[in-house]
């Protein structure tokens, strides 16, 4: 099994941390500068302590995130993360310009030589307003753009390209794809559609923002889909991403963390605006089993949430034990650790016991 470090970089300032989008009424340019420069010493801080990845996300108009574009990130991090490979997950293609998307990528492979880790999102339902782009659409731009993206990095002739939604006179990518035929891809994959397009494309699955017996669910769906495609998906073919504190012993972690959390309450990870979720919803934005999707971000306790499988909590025996059940439900080959980097040196404690106690366990199963 490997591990990831996730930072979402949020903004450890002033902030009206109320629906969204966000006003930046009292926005402070040096806490948002604070921010982002210890994630990214977590970041370089997790690849000398052997994680085998570290991640980064796209996300827009909100304190929750301050990485609206991932790949400026992952440039950043190429200049500091010399051994992990670097994983967007992911980019939205969506909304964004699907060759542009393709060429930043290009890069970022070409100057880690082969240490990308492409994954290709929907976005979040809200975040549809942010460049204007028709929710009711999103899968099938998701379609489309993957395919041209794939296409951008495997041709090697000058091509062109008239689809539905987008379409191009000649395409040349300039610097090419180092890995061969190019970088794992992966997508999100709650919901049946996505585990069919990901098992019919050969491409991995990620999981967030939800818990293990709903990504079991899904999980078993792309496994079966899968099969029907005649292959068989690797465990690192799924990923699972989870919020994740260690401490010492069980109880100075929950204390940890338990006090973090009243002293900054934690906005909603979808940055969510409830009307406009549900207007998105009525697109058909959810697809198929769509109850069980609008309802990921669920209600419950500490003790809820560590059964559950929302959050790492405890000594590192304990979450040992939880990443072994995370791993033996859904069958998992790779864990994202999401880190609250607002603990300070509590949270580089945590990243350090985790990287002593935990990664070499894990990395025999």
């Amino acid at each position: 099994m490997k591990a990831a470090l996730f930072s979402a970089a949020r903004y450890d300032g002033p902030a009206e941390d109320v629906g969204w989008p966000v006003a930046s009424t009292v926005y402070s340019a040096e806490a948002a500068r604070v921010s982002l420069q210890m994630a990214l010493d977590q970041f370089q801080m997790a690849d000398e302590l052997g994680f085998d990845w570290v991640s980064v996300a796209e996300h827009h108009y909100a304190p929750f995130s301050l990485t609206p574009n991932p790949m400026v990130m992952a440039g950043a991090l190429t200049q500091i993360v010399k051994r992990a490979k670097i994983a967007l997950l992911g980019a939205s293609i969506p909304i964004n310009n699907p060759i542009r998307v393709a060429e930043e990528f290009a890069m970022l492979d070409t100057i880690t030589n082969g240490r990308i880790v492409a994954g290709m999102l929907r976005g979040t339902p809200n975040e549809y307003v942010t460049y204007n782009v028709n929710p009711a659409e999103s899968r099938a731009r998701f379609e489309e753009a993957l395919k041209l993206i794939r296409m951008a990095w495997t041709q090697t002739e000058p091509f062109g390209w008239q689809g539905r939604y987008y379409e191009y006179r000649s395409i040349s990518l300039w610097p090419r794809i180092v890995q061969t035929p190019h970088p794992k891809i992966y997508m999100s994959g709650s919901s049946p559609e996505s585990g069919e397009f990901a098992a019919r494309n050969r491409i991995g699955l990620g999981f967030a923002v939800t818990s293990v017996p709903l990504a079991r669910v899904a999980a078993d769906h792309y496994r079966a889909q899968c099969k029907r495609f005649g292959h068989a998906p690797d465990p690192e073919d799924i990923i699972y991403r989870v919020g994740v504190h260690v401490a010492e012993t069980d109880d100075q972690a929950i204390e940890d963390f338990t006090g973090a959390m009243k002293a900054k309450p934690r906005g909603s990870l979808t940055m969510a605006n409830r009307a406009l979720e549900s207007a998105v919803a009525a697109t058909g934005y959810y697809g198929r089993d769509a109850d069980s999707q609008r309802n990921r971000l669920m209600p419950g306790g500490l003790r809820e949430r560590i059964d559950e499988g929302r959050l790492l909590l405890g000594s590192p025996a304990s979450v040992l034990k939880q990443i072994e059940s995370i791993r033996r439900d859904l069958g998992a080959g790779v864990i994202d650790l999401t880190v609250t980097h607002q603990m300070g040196e509590k949270t580089n404690r945590s990243i350090e016991l985790i990287a002593e106690k935990i990664l070499p366990t894990i990395r025999g199963w």
